[in-house]
């Protein structure tokens, strides 16, 4: 892979032991490090081979996005990918500051992939194909984790697909949702020989936490603002679905390249930031399948305000993330010119 990587973090914390690997891992491929800091910070932060920014300087960017998005929140994340598009970025990966790379997250991405594809199966609990294990990705509805899968692993079709959305997965302590931490059992790890891709009418969740993005599809980097920490990357990831089908892009999920060391977290709060999300998953995406999307490069903007117009007439999101998204796709334009 010869394109352009940036990888972008958002933290509070001093550098630890992930960010520090990520760090080595930046300086070994020549990829650009961008963290993005919040009021939490500290005013000393330093870390080899990285471009940290404080809130000082996100206000001193020509962003109009950073003067308006909320402080003491993951969204703010969404301007260490305009400084990635700004420095020329033609892939951008993103993780968290909790999750250490395994080698292999050094490996170059192809976003063309021959893989078992699913297709018009509605909601699939993707890591039931990587392990055998109870477990499902936060954000699937919880009446659909125990759904039958649409076909065994070896009578899915295979097919070559463009894959400009792709997640890899985290061993150890796995992206799901409060209800299984307060249930079932940690750790877990998933398989490293399989790929999988979600076409047209296929939904999964997918988070911030080990994601890989081409240009085409940096618009839909986007993270909601005006709603809890725990639903953000999960609503961003069901929007940028939606409007990946008009493109015929796929959803790749691949092989653990992390493994997460979790911060903590107090999972009562985190159970109450998800209620939302388990009242209303099924309901959003059902709304967001039936509307008139259009496809091109060039329809992205307008696709994304009408995503986000149904999820506040839902009264899922907040009529403010409107006027913020708006400044986000001046951003976008302004840096694309």
């Amino acid at each position: 892979m010869d394109s352009k990587v940036a990888l972008v973090v958002t933290s509070i914390a001093r550098p630890n032991m992930a960010l520090k690997k990520l760090s080595q891992c930046v300086q070994d491929k020549n990829w650009s490090f961008i963290i993005i800091g919040d009021v939490a910070s500290p005013a000393d932060f330093y870390l080899e081979g990285c471009d940290f920014y404080n809130l000082s300087h996100q206000l001193a960017l020509n962003f109009k996005f950073a003067q308006s998005c909320p402080k003491r929140h993951y969204a703010r994340k969404n301007i260490g990918y305009l400084l990635a598009l700004q420095n020329n970025a033609e892939i951008i990966i993103e993780t968290d500051d909790d999750n250490i790379p395994y080698p292999n997250f050094e490996n170059p991405r192809q976003r063309q992939q021959m893989v078992p594809v699913v297709s018009e199966s509605h909601w699939i609990n993707v890591y039931r194909y990587f392990t055998e294990a109870n477990i499902w990705p936060r954000g699937l509805p919880l009446d659909t984790i125990n759904k039958p899968l649409p076909d065994t692993w070896e009578n899915l079709e295979i097919a070559l697909v463009d894959c400009p959305i792709q997640q890899g997965l985290a061993d150890r302590n796995p992206d799901v949702d409060a209800i299984y931490r307060l249930t079932l059992p940690l750790p877990q790890d998933f398989r490293r020989d399989r790929r999988l891709a979600l076409s047209r009418n296929s939904w999964c969740p997918f988070n911030s936490q080990n994601t890989t993005w081409w240009h085409d599809t940096f618009p839909l980097l986007y993270l909601p603002a005006y709603c809890s920490f725990r639903m953000t990357d999960i609503w961003r990831s069901f929007v940028a679905q939606r409007i990946a089908w008009e493109n015929n892009w796929h959803i790749l999920f691949h092989e653990p390249t992390v493994w997460q060391e979790r911060n903590e977290h107090n999972l009562m709060h985190d159970f109450e930031q998800e209620i939302v999300g388990y009242l209303h998953n099924y309901r959003l995406c059902e709304a967001l399948q039936a509307l008139p999307l259009q496809s091109g490069q060039d329809k992205l903007a307008d696709n994304m305000r009408i995503c986000y117009e149904k999820l506040v007439s839902l009264s899922i999101l907040d009529r403010k993330e409107l006027k913020l998204l708006d400044l986000w796709l001046e951003d976008i334009t302004f840096l694309t010119k």
